[in-house]
């Protein structure tokens, strides 16, 4: 078996051949490749103490405006959050997971700069009244 031959490139020769770099790990992963777990580590910082109560479905809405001493990732999170969004909108759009926004939204309403809602319950049975309401208003048409 023959070992693969190097090319040497010399100073003028098409660089168009060489690979590409790899993505740095601030940029967002293309399909298929692997996010850099170690920026998670540094967004979410240690984690080590409680997380609020929060599910997919609870609404987040912000309370006040991103101080100066926000990480990049709290102040986005706090512009989104001027209209109620649920933690899964808020995963999805940031590009970070579950964990990790959890981890940021404790932080946030540890220092009362958001608001955690439940999500609104609608009943499982509709009202009779409103049921007939709209009968009537089909039949009439």
């Amino acid at each position: 078996m023959t070992p693969p031959r190097r090319q040497r490139r010399s100073p003028g020769q098409d660089r168009s051949a060489a690979p590409a770099a790899p993505a740095p790990s601030g940029a967002p992963a293309k399909e298929g490749e692997l996010r850099n777990p170690e920026r998670l580590f540094v967004i979410g910082g240690e984690g080590g103490g409680e997380r609020a109560d929060i599910d997919l479905v609870t609404l987040i809405v912000a309370r006040a405006d991103p101080p100066v001493s926000a990480t990049p990732e709290q102040a986005a999170l706090l512009r989104l959050c001027a209209a109620p969004l649920s933690v899964a909108e808020l995963s999805a759009y940031l590009s970070l997971p579950f964990s990790v926004v959890t981890v940021l939204l404790t932080d946030l309403l540890a220092t009362e700069l958001v608001q955690a809602r439940a999500p609104i319950v609608r009943q499982k049975v509709a009202d009779r009244n409103l049921l007939e309401a709209v009968m009537h208003g089909l039949q009439k048409l």
